[in-house]
């Protein structure tokens, strides 16, 4: 599922289009290599609404706090922002625009997304691919 190539056109499948519901939001805990080689932990959320995905790195700008209160929880009670449960910044889910809370006005870092073949995939980062044989 992997395509390997210049970094700009790295694909990496997270899931499957089908493995988020409609009107859902899921967090991903991804490790992705930094221009250095090091590797660094890369939260991210990954909304589907609709045949429409989004992707947000899990960082609320207020606080750089990850947004979820619980395990997979990032909207807001009526379903139609992304919401930090830290300090109930409320976030438009198309822009990423803080529109409510004490970072208004600040946006959520947008991750690239595109659905191929059926999966969800990161575009445009180099994601660390898990060692089958374990790390040395």
């Amino acid at each position: 599922m992997t395509r390997q190539g210049a970094q700009p056109h790295t694909v990496y499948a997270i899931c499957g289009f089908e493995d988020i519901p409609s009107r859902r939001a899921i967090g991903f805990h991804l490790m992705i290599l930094s221009e250095d080689g090091k590797r660094r932990p890369w939260p991210i959320i990954v909304v589907r609404w609709g045949k429409k995905v989004l992707g947000y790195l899990n960082k609320c700008p207020h606080d750089d706090v990850n947004l979820d209160w619980e395990r997979n929880e990032f909207l807001d009670p009526y379903g139609t922002r992304l919401m930090c449960g830290k300090h109930g910044s409320t976030f438009e889910l198309g822009s990423g625009r803080c529109v409510g809370g004490p970072c208004k006005g600040g946006e959520l870092t947008p991750v690239a997304l595109t659905v191929l073949d059926g999966d969800i995939c990161v575009i445009g980062v180099r994601l660390v691919e898990e060692d089958p044989a374990g790390e040395s």
